[in-house]
């Protein structure tokens, strides 16, 4: 019994060299996509657990504790840094800022039944390089602002 031979049996090898390269490449445009998504949230959650970090460790907890209340660097050394996985702290950025000053309530002039409510906003900007160097530096920023409580 004679096989039959197929015409075209080049044909699959041919659209394989096309369609294998794109479908890999879009493989790893997800899987960096992915690591990038993940990159962003570490540094929304850096920039929460710094306001979170700063904002129970103002001028009350200094009292009571009979220290100093936290600075910037004491947020970035504390709250921010330490929660970093996957990120470069060398192309990392922050800003913390407080609202009034660094205690749970201030009072506004002469009116001392209305206390005024302080916050703390801190600010962390990454700067991320994709792995497969698609595209330039994508910079990356999380901010998180929180009430004075301690």
């Amino acid at each position: 019994m004679k096989l039959k031979t197929h015409p075209r049996s080049g044909a699959a090898l041919v659209e394989a060299a096309f369609v294998f390269p794109v479908l890999v490449f879009f493989i790893l445009a997800l899987i960096i996509g992915a690591a990038g998504i993940f990159r962003f949230q570490e540094v929304n959650y850096a920039a929460h657990e710094g306001a979170r970090y700063a904002s129970v460790h103002g001028t009350e907890y200094a009292t009571e504790q009979k220290t100093t209340a936290a600075t910037a660097q004491d947020v970035y050394d504390n709250g921010v840094k330490p929660r970093f996985m996957t990120i470069d702290p060398a192309r990392t950025t922050y800003s913390v800022t407080w609202d009034k000053n660094n205690s749970p309530t201030s009072l506004v002039g002469t009116d001392f039944e209305k206390p005024v409510v302080n916050t703390v906003t801190v600010t962390v900007t990454y700067t991320w390089l994709p792995e497969m160097y698609i595209t330039g530096p994508i910079t990356m920023t999380g901010q998180s602002t929180l009430p004075m409580t301690h």
